[in-house]
């Protein structure tokens, strides 16, 4: 009797906790939620490929990305600013693989002024 006694208080403690994490993510900003939301995509991993172009021609590919930063101001509340950065495989010759060679390099795009796809790789 004890026992179950036990386990239902853990029961309705695990509830209650859901329940508070809950209110506390519906009380939060959009962009709050987002930063959670990457920051549980960031955890559990991804296998990103970014692929910037000039017109309709492929120019760059980078893969294996763990994820895209927006940078941020150094200042209290001055927000987003205009470009992403990342860590990936610089593909050099676009055949989409990460061969011998290829390298893991920074890189940095516009928000404004760079056409680019980024996706997560099906293979």
């Amino acid at each position: 009797m004890h026992r179950n006694l036990h386990v239902a208080r853990l029961a309705l403690l695990c509830v209650t906790c859901s329940v508070m994490v809950g209110i506390a993510v519906l009380g939060c900003t959009q962009e709050t939620q987002n930063r959670l939301g990457r920051a549980v995509q960031n955890w559990t991993g991804t296998n990103g490929v970014l692929e910037i172009y000039a017109g309709d021609k492929l120019v760059k590919r980078f893969l294996k990305i763990d994820k895209l930063t927006t940078a941020s101001a150094t200042e209290d509340g001055g927000g987003s600013r205009p470009y992403r950065f990342g860590y990936g495989i610089l593909d050099e010759n676009l055949n989409a693989e990460a061969d011998a060679g290829e390298k893991k390099v920074y890189f940095e795009f516009s928000d404004y002024s760079t056409s680019y796809v980024f996706y997560e790789n099906p293979r």
